[in-house]
Formats: structure tokens, C-alpha cells, sequence
């Protein structure tokens, strides 16, 4: 008989009725893919049970994990986002005109969006998420706000 032995993270609950739902809403706003968004952010807390002691950070390595995950199902899928099948009795219609905006940036636009303005997270780590530099990150951003003020009719800038 082999022991396993499991590391128990209490913080880990807390994170995850903390910001479980908010994560969803993230992931559901880069995909368009509810199905993406549950896996992706189910997927990215597995994982951090599975590592348990060994993250330090775990609210920003889920938040990392479950974007790439989505990222990587998207890809695998050959899809940049998914279109929601159907509007949302759960979308309130000013979020459903923003997922359907933000569904037309390129992907690394809107994830810069959604990590930044939704999700809260510094462009450092945003850039850690996308693999990519800071100063890329930014302009990202800020391409990713004004093709929104565009799609969203915001003249006042």
C-alpha cells in the first residue's frame, strides 16, 4: 500500500467563494464560451489543490492558469472565441453588449482588457499570463479601449 499524501489549503476554499464566480465571469468574457469558462476555471483550482503547498500566490497563479487553460481549449478548438449560443437570461443587457463588443477584439486585446479593467491584475502579470512583455501588454490596452469606446459608442473619451 502506497501513502499519498495531500496537502489541505483552507485558503484555497476561501479563494475560490471569494473569487470563483468572478474568474468565470472573466474567462466566459475572453471565450464566449460558458462550457470554456467552467472547465477552464474548474480546471485551474484542480490544479492548484493538486500543487498545494508549493503555490505561494495561489489567486494569481488560478487567475494565470485558468486563462491559459481557456486560451489553450480555444486553440485546440481552432477558435479565437466561441459566440455565446444563445443571449443569457444571466447577462444583464448592458454586460451582454459589452461580451458581444469585447468578442470583437483580437485575443490577446481582450484578455488584456478583461485581466486589467475586470479582473483587476497589474499589466506585470498580465504580461506574465500572455507570455508576452509589459510595454506589449499596454499597448494591447490601449488599442483594446479605443476599438471598445468605437463598438460601445462612448464619444466622450
Amino acid at each position: 500500500m502506497t501513502d499519498v499524501t495531500v496537502s489541505v489549503r483552507p485558503d484555497l476554499e476561501a479563494v475560490y467563494r471569494e473569487h470563483g464566480d468572478r474568474l468565470w465571469w472573466a474567462i466566459l468574457a475572453f471565450s464566449g464560451d460558458r462550457d470554456v469558462a467552467s472547465d477552464a476555471t474548474s480546471e485551474a483550482f484542480a490544479q492548484a489543490l493538486r500543487r498545494g503547498d508549493e503555490l505561494r500566490s495561489p489567486l494569481a497563479w488560478i487567475w494565470r492558469a485558468a486563462f491559459r487553460i481557456a486560451a489553450g481549449e480555444l486553440k485546440r478548438r481552432g477558435t479565437v472565441a466561441a459566440p455565446l449560443s444563445e443571449p443569457s437570461y444571466e447577462l444583464p443587457e448592458p454586460a451582454a453588449h459589452v461580451t458581444e463588443a469585447l468578442k470583437q477584439l483580437p485575443a490577446q486585446q481582450r484578455a488584456a482588457v478583461v485581466l486589467h479593467y475586470y479582473a483587476d491584475r497589474p499589466i506585470r502579470e498580465i504580461a506574465e499570463v500572455l507570455g508576452t512583455s509589459s510595454s506589449t501588454v499596454a499597448v494591447h490596452l490601449h488599442r483594446g479601449r479605443n476599438r471598445l469606446r468605437d463598438l460601445l459608442g462612448d464619444d466622450d473619451g
